[in-house]
């Protein structure tokens, strides 16, 4: 906001400084005239006397110097008028003004610079950028003011959205806590410790199930043995009942051979 006036101020400066260049050059083509002198005889040399530039930039003015004519040997002649171009000796501008970097001094250096007729747009200009100035700095400051007032309400909604998300943290992790064995636990925790007992428990299952299937089996074949050797033992029972008799009969018939043989002899 700074840098936008002395760039404005600056090319016041250069279009003035233009101005006052040409306005300069054409009083200067106008003062170029012949310096008039009277003719005396023996005239002694003419000083020029130094007139120093005011600083407004107003035109010199011309100075009347009377010179005495003086020829060796004779009595002073009579005195003439003769008028002399002053020479313009460039004087330093003001130090003050030139280390005032502020605008007013900025324009008070421009007043300077110019020359009277020059000083009243200058004026105006000046006072045209003055309001113009005052009216951005009066909205500037609106504009502060109401910045400032939206940032102080952005911090507190900000410190209330930080004061609700630290509420809604507390409620969740209260929400999402698990008591176990007198332990507090989340329930992500608590769903993995369940699961693991539930897999712990099915695989304890599955072995019990698959040894009981063995064992089952193994029943099973010993019970069909078990039948098988029974069956045998039957069959063989019976056999052996069977030739028991057989040579029971056989037994008998002997001895009633032998009981015949004895009998007879």
């Amino acid at each position: 906001m700074i840098k936008l006036p002395k760039l404005t101020v600056i090319i016041f400066t250069l279009i003035f400084t233009g101005i006052t260049a040409v306005g300069y050059a054409q009083d200067t083509v106008k003062k170029t005239r012949p310096v008039v002198v009277k003719p005396a005889t023996g005239q002694a040399s003419t000083l020029k006397p130094i007139v120093k530039q005011p600083a407004t930039g107003a035109p010199p003015k011309y100075t009347a110097v009377k010179t005495a004519v003086t020829t060796a040997g004779q009595k002073p002649a009579t005195t003439g008028i003769t008028i002399v171009k002053p020479i313009p000796q460039y004087i330093p501008d003001n130090p003050a003004l030139l280390n005032d970097k502020s605008l007013n001094g900025q324009y008070q250096y421009l007043l300077t610079k110019v020359y009277h007729y020059q000083q009243p747009l200058i004026m105006a200009l000046w006072k045209n950028y003055s309001d113009t100035l005052s009216a951005t700095r009066r909205k500037l400051t609106e504009a502060s003011t109401k910045l400032k007032l939206q940032t102080q309400k952005a911090d507190s909604l900000l410190a209330d959205i930080t004061a609700k998300d630290q509420t809604l943290s507390t409620s969740n992790a209260k929400a999402d806590s698990v008591s176990l064995l007198g332990m507090p636990l989340t329930k992500a925790t608590y769903n993995w410790i369940m699961w693991g007992l539930v897999v712990g428990f099915g695989a304890i299952a599955i072995v019990v199930i698959a040894s009981s299937g063995a064992h089952r089996r193994e029943a099973n074949y010993r019970t069909k043995l078990y039948n098988e050797l029974e069956e045998d033992y039957k069959t063989y029972k019976a056999k052996a009942n069977e030739k028991e008799k057989k040579l029971a009969r056989e037994l008998q018939t002997e001895r009633n051979k032998l009981d015949e043989l004895l009998g007879k002899g």
